[in-house]
């Protein structure tokens, strides 16, 4: 799949070295409800402040606002830093989360 929206995309490598790109961090989110995520070796995210940089999804942070559209709707945007998160959150608004928050907001 080709990228077109640098600040928003995600993907995942599997433990045999197969990557899967996605617009967005939604996408790839929805995604992992499909397969085993013990044959997933490494989540990555963009770094919205920083496009094209990608990013351990694990220790990311991450920013839904309704003032930050994402390419599938979500409005979810990953941050490298908690106080970058924090910072946009003061500029845009919005709710912030962990890996694993935003998992269970996925219903993962």
């Amino acid at each position: 799949m080709t990228i077109v929206d640098k600040q928003h995309a995600a993907q995942y490598v599997t433990k045999k070295g197969r990557t899967y790109s996605f617009d967005a961090t939604e996408c790839m989110l929805n995604q992992l409800k499909e397969i085993n995520e013990e044959t997933v070796n490494l989540f990555l995210v963009n770094d919205y402040n920083d496009p094209g940089s990608m990013l351990d999804a694990c220790k990311a942070t991450y920013l839904i606002s309704k003032n930050i559209p994402s390419p599938m709707g979500e409005y979810l945007s990953a941050f490298g830093t908690i106080e970058a998160a924090r910072e946009i959150q003061t500029e845009q608004g919005g709710e912030l989360f962990t890996w694993t928050e935003i998992k269970n907001r996925f219903d993962l």
